[in-house]
């Protein structure tokens, strides 16, 4: 969870995953629906996905233990190089080294060590660097802990707190009054813009979401029906009310890392029962479970904007009816 994600965001997030599935076997046993549900609004949902994958593997390849040496662990969904040293030397004391964010950071101003640290060739200089840097004999868990809180706390992103740090004195950084510059910047990349055509199907207190496939962006979740195209969107709002009336709503725009994507909503008040739903990915939910179904953070913010005025309308007292129900 904590991997793109800050700790104050993830805090909520971890008691109420723990408390849903306390150990490996229960995840493992879970449907993946329910992990994404409790997933929700942390984004990078593959993150999820591979979670639940590698626990799969624990139970059966592993008989529910997870093994302790790195090698085998980064070849566990989800698990790379040095999230498997982190877990070999916290739980095993295993020698190895780590190189996530803050230790890259730290590593690149002691040795003014310049380049992308993204880029292949300066992280395996760094890694090499890491790895000569591993005491002989330690406790590698408070060494592991100790380098990653060094860059957390001291040697920060921004205004860094070089006074303060036990390693000012070798800093080729700070000697050479040029600690900003290290790591050094990425070169912006112009982010692409995408745009798609939502369909906001509401009946009797319910709105007509759609699963989306198990990869990509939001994948496994359920969303709005989305489109290429106004006119995709038209002949599908045909097939959920004879004579449909469409009514632009304003766009709504999301960030991912790679792109950004603008949603074109277009709402549709279906009057009458809605015809069979024939595709097994769609359902109508209610809007009373719009805080508890795994939905992506956008279309949740979206759907609680005019959850009040279906309440006000007389929608709430349909929230009862199963969230599995079908038109069918």
């Amino acid at each position: 969870m904590l991997q793109q994600t800050q700790v104050a965001a993830v805090i909520p997030y971890y008691q109420r995953f723990c408390g849903r599935f306390p150990d490996v076997a229960s995840l493992a046993a879970a449907p993946l629906i329910d992990v994404l549900s409790l997933w929700a609004g942390l984004g990078y949902y593959a993150r999820a996905r591979n979670l639940h994958a590698c626990a799969r593997q624990v139970m059966e390849r592993f008989a529910g233990r997870f093994p302790a040496d790195a090698a085998t662990l980064s070849r566990l969904p989800g698990i790379g190089r040095s999230t498997a040293a982190a877990i070999a030397a916290f739980c095993t004391g295993a020698r190895e080294p780590i190189l996530d964010g803050n230790v890259k950071r730290v590593l690149a101003r002691h040795f003014a060590i310049a380049g992308d640290v993204a880029s292949a060739g300066t992280e395996r200089l760094l890694w090499e660097t890491a790895e000569s840097l591993l005491p002989a004999s330690a406790d590698m868990p408070a060494y592991t802990q100790g380098l990653m809180d060094l860059g957390a706390t001291v040697c920060t992103r921004s205004a860094p707190r070089c006074a303060a740090c036990p390693l000012a004195r070798t800093c080729a950084a700070r000697a050479s009054g040029r600690v900003d510059a290290y790591p050094s910047p990425r070169a912006r990349r112009a982010v692409p813009s995408r745009r798609a055509w939502v369909l906001l199907a509401l009946h009797d207190g319910h709105v007509l979401l759609q699963r989306r496939a198990p990869a990509g962006v939001w994948g496994g979740l359920y969303a709005l029906p989305q489109f290429d195209s106004a006119a995709a969107l038209r002949r599908a709002a045909h097939a959920v009310d004879l004579r449909p009336r469409l009514r632009s709503l304003p766009p709504r725009r999301h960030a991912f890392t790679h792109f950004s994507l603008t949603l074109l909503p277009r709402r549709l008040d279906v009057r009458v029962p809605p015809p069979a739903l024939r595709e097994d990915d769609l359902l109508w939910l209610p809007l009373a479970e719009i805080g508890t179904a795994p939905l992506p953070a956008p279309v949740r913010a979206l759907l609680r904007e005019i959850e009040p005025t279906e309440r006000a309308r007389g929608g709430s007292a349909a929230g009862k009816t199963s969230r599995r129900r079908r038109a069918a």
